[in-house]
């Protein structure tokens, strides 16, 4: 049973940083796609950053320059370090992933697995 399971966020003040986690388990695809999401109050949830198995990351236009993802695959865990936060960036961010190598990494609807949720706040 595939679980992911997310940690690291927290209430930053703008310009503040954080380092989210997200632990996979359960997971033995040799390709896939991984990505981390967001939704805000009222919103829909919005691709922040993804990364494939055939080396492909993706940024939102919104958090280029600012954002990272990564993988460390021998501790099964998904990053995403977050920099020079606005309160625009507050919002749940969800971590998520789906079999296979190609494919658009930011679309919500193209992924399985989801975790349950990390809570980022930014305030000014």
């Amino acid at each position: 049973q595939v679980q992911l399971v997310e940690s690291g966020g927290g209430s930053v003040q703008v310009g503040g940083f954080l380092k989210l986690s997200c632990t996979v388990s359960g997971y033995t695809y040799s390709t896939y796609r991984m990505g981390w999401f967001r939704q805000a109050p009222g919103k829909e949830r919005e691709g922040v950053a993804g990364i494939g198995s055939d080396g492909r990351i993706r940024y939102a236009e919104s958090v280029k320059g600012r954002f990272t993802i990564s993988k460390d695959n021998s501790k099964n865990t998904l990053y995403l370090e977050m920099d020079s936060l606005k309160p625009e960036d507050t919002g749940m961010y969800f971590c998520a992933a789906v079999q296979g190598a190609l494919g658009t990494l930011l679309v919500p609807s193209r992924y399985r697995d989801w975790g349950q949720g990390t809570q980022v706040t930014v305030s000014s």
